[in-house]
């Protein structure tokens, strides 16, 4: 699998995988070992690890991706860009397709106080996310060649 990894910075990291399914373990392993070096409590790294999980997937499904399995499944190479930033044990995650979308179609998703239509066969990921961090947004990426999703969550306090 082919994967690209840079720290930028100081509390910092970023990947850039294969628009695959194949990638999520990879990603959320990543992100959470980094997460866990900077701080972060062990229920908040769950919390990121669903995060990490629903958007890399969601990204796979709706972001260019077709909804491939391996990285073999894909016609060009399509990336999910992963940007994680964790410090005083809160994190706040990115993560842009390369799937086009419209930003004004997915943001009444985003609101954890307007439950889904539980008739629906999905989407209750977003609203169930929106639930769990603090705060969860999307807008266009800047390559503008897909979404980019935001999520944010200030550390909680340990029992």
């Amino acid at each position: 699998m082919s994967a690209r990894e840079c720290r930028p910075g100081p509390h910092e990291v970023r990947l850039e995988l294969p628009a695959a399914h194949s990638a999520t373990a990879l990603a959320r392993g990543v992100l959470r070992k980094f997460a866990a070096g900077e701080g972060v409590a062990a229920a908040d790294l769950d919390v990121l690890d669903l995060v990490v999980s629903e958007l890399f997937s969601n990204a796979v499904d709706h972001g260019g991706g077709r909804a491939a399995m391996e990285e073999s499944d894909l016609s060009d190479d399509v990336r999910v860009g992963l940007h994680l930033h964790a410090a005083d044990g809160s994190w706040t995650l990115s993560v842009t397709d390369q799937g086009g979308g419209d930003p004004a179609e997915v943001e009444p998703f985003l609101d954890p106080k307007t439950p889904p239509d539980l008739s629906d066969e999905r989407g209750r990921g977003f609203f169930l996310l929106a639930s769990m961090v603090d705060a969860l947004s999307v807008g266009r990426s800047g390559d503008g060649l897909g979404l980019e999703f935001v999520a944010r969550k200030r550390a909680s306090e340990e029992p």
